[in-house]
């Protein structure tokens, strides 16, 4: 393994993680994003950006292999170098291949920047209440209509809210406020939700049980000095003019 890896410049940390795990393994392994997610603490919405962005640096190659019948097999090449993609297969001996999954439900995962010579099916199921989310916004504004890989990208930035104790309720009040008026499109609704999941994100709360309020007036109380009754909280103290002569 290079540092080129290691170090590398623009992967994430799970990315690169990853990628060391992969090129550990033996020729023909399963890495299967199931079987990552049971080896690791991630997700299976973070594994599959990692892979994601491995395969976008060039230390993996996907390749479609039909089976007949409509399924299709997807094997997976890992490089120990990175750049080496479609124009450089030759000159680079892979350090594993490995399939996996013999279904075409494993194209679930976006595949920015690559090049696609046939149509990715729709997942049947949308992994968890973040996902959820975002597909009903659609349902408060059709302007906000997202495709799934939107969904699946956008998941984790709403994931980091509701882990900070905001309801979904709240989430959606917040994304769906002051939205431009109706006549207005919305372009890019992904963008414009990414930017507002980023710049909005609220403070996780304080540790702690919240302070207490006290309501009403203070109840009234006999000064031991003067017999004097007047208010306060505290049951020890004198009144103001046996205070002053001490």
């Amino acid at each position: 393994m290079g540092n080129h890896l290691a170090q590398h410049p623009s992967l994430s940390a799970a990315a690169i993680g990853l990628g060391v795990h992969i090129q550990s393994l033996p020729e023909g392994a399963d890495v299967t994003v199931k079987t990552l997610t049971n080896r690791f603490k991630e997700g299976e919405i973070t594994i599959r950006r990692a892979l994601n962005e491995l395969v976008v640096e060039g230390y993996l190659e996907r390749h479609r292999m039909p089976l007949g019948g409509g399924r299709f097999a997807t094997r997976i090449v890992s490089y120990d170098k990175p750049g080496c993609g479609l124009s450089a297969r030759r000159a680079a001996e892979p350090v594993a291949e490995v399939e996996v999954e013999a279904e075409i439900a494993i194209e679930y995962v976006p595949e920015e920047g690559l090049a696609e010579d046939l149509p990715t099916p729709e997942p049947p199921a949308l992994p968890g209440p973040a996902a959820d989310l975002l597909a009903r916004l659609r349902t408060v504004d059709s302007r906000l209509l997202l495709p799934w890989r939107e969904v699946l990208r956008l998941a984790p930035a709403v994931e980091a809210w509701l882990a900070r104790e905001v309801t979904p309720a709240q989430v959606v009040r917040t994304l769906t406020a002051a939205l431009p008026p109706a006549h207005v499109p919305i372009h890019h609704p992904g963008r414009f939700l990414e930017y507002r999941l980023s710049a909005l994100l609220p403070p996780r709360l304080p540790a702690g049980p919240p302070p207490s309020v006290v309501e009403g007036p203070a109840p009234l109380i006999t000064c031991d000095g003067c017999d004097r009754a007047f208010r306060s909280r505290d049951p020890d103290v004198a009144c103001a003019d046996c205070r002053s002569v001490v």
